[in-house]
């Protein structure tokens, strides 16, 4: 890993109003392509990554929208022994379920209307290397059943071919979705399931990482293809506060888009405070102050809060207990002690 990569300064005045954070100095910030970090938590990922980056196996990444699955991913095979073969990708929730195959599995000349020539499918591109399914919890039950025996078999068919096609590839998928909770409601088969989650590797939300935003703001300013303008080279140290402050819910992504942002609008050298969006300087915040009803007792009150909360995030039961700041043992306990556990078994969509 390259240590020499654009960080954050020592504050260039003891004055905190006058605190710059410069892009132009380094410090041990680890970055690895566009994997940019020094937190405890991403540390611990990257060592996951080089651990199973050499095995053979199929691996599942896990996360919110935004948090850079797809980076980990071309970690993973940039690590492995077939780096030196195809890295190919493909979001499984951005395209109809018959572009889809075709796409995946390729297809023959003539085998449905606009298949004009041959098309070579990107799991056969990928042969030798690595094949990324973004978003795998987006899959049709009749895809679900090929990818699966590819998996099993090595080989796959072209539609509209009968003959097979041998292609040898590590699968790596990510998806935003509770898999396991998938297989219970019946929308993901469970032997595919088990065959795709042989390790687990999570990529953790940006508000769990916060000590990396200082680093990641500064390496996106300096790699912005903006950075010609010369226009918001620094941060200014309430501005970064701002930011720091933030919980992006859209995670790296967001923070990303940010940036670009604030270098194409920014007045000058400095990004400052009021350069910062609003609704990033004073995100919206309930009235912590409720007037006492007697009618509502404290059990009720709380009961509400949860469900309220498991309503939110689309009966998502990860992102309800983060934000709620319990542990996801707790929720249980509570759903079960109000009697609605069977109806947030499963969720029937992930919070974006």
């Amino acid at each position: 890993m390259n240590n020499n990569n654009p960080t954050t300064t020592l504050p260039a005045s003891q004055n905190a109003s006058q605190l710059i954070w410069n892009t132009n100095t380094t410090s041990k910030v680890m970055e690895n392509k566009t994997i940019v970090y020094k937190s405890e938590i991403m540390g611990n990922l990257m060592k996951m990554v080089d651990r199973v980056a050499p095995s053979h196996a199929n691996i599942l990444v896990l996360g919110e929208s935004g948090t850079g699955k797809e980076l980990i991913a071309r970690s993973i095979h940039d690590r492995s022994n077939r780096r030196n073969k195809p890295f190919v990708a493909i979001n499984c929730g951005a395209l109809r379920e018959t572009l889809l195959e075709s796409e995946l599995f390729g297809h023959e000349k003539g085998s449905f209307t606009g298949a004009y020539l041959r098309k070579i499918g990107l799991a056969e591109a990928a042969n030798g290397g690595t094949l990324f399914l973004d978003e795998i919890g987006e899959l049709d039950p009749a895809i679900q059943a090929k990818l699966l025996r590819f998996l099993q078999e090595g080989e796959i068919f072209r539609v509209g071919g009968k003959e097979p096609i041998k292609v040898d590839i590590r699968l790596i998928c990510a998806t935003n979705r509770e898999l396991d909770q998938e297989v219970t409601r019946g929308n993901f088969r469970e032997d595919l399931f088990y065959r795709i989650n042989t390790i687990v590797v999570s990529a953790p939300p940006l508000r769990r990482r916060k000590e990396d935003i200082p680093s990641l703001v500064n390496y996106f300013l300096t790699s912005s293809q903006h950075s010609y303008l010369n226009r918001g080279r620094t941060v200014s140290d309430e501005a970064m506060q701002a930011l720091m402050s933030y919980d992006w819910p859209g995670n790296i992504r967001e923070l990303q888009n940010t940036c670009e942002r604030l270098q194409i609008l920014s007045d000058g050298h400095s990004i400052m405070l009021n350069d910062v969006p609003e609704n990033i300087r004073t995100p919206e915040q309930e009235d912590g102050m409720m007037d006492y009803t007697p009618s509502i007792t404290l059990y009720d009150l709380e009961k509400n809060y949860i469900l309220k909360a498991l309503a939110h995030f689309g009966g998502n039961k990860t992102q309800a207990a983060n934000k709620l700041g319990i542990t996801i043992k707790t929720l249980y306990n509570k759903l079960h002690e109000y009697g609605e556990f069977e109806k947030f078994a499963v969720h029937t969509k992930p919070a974006k």
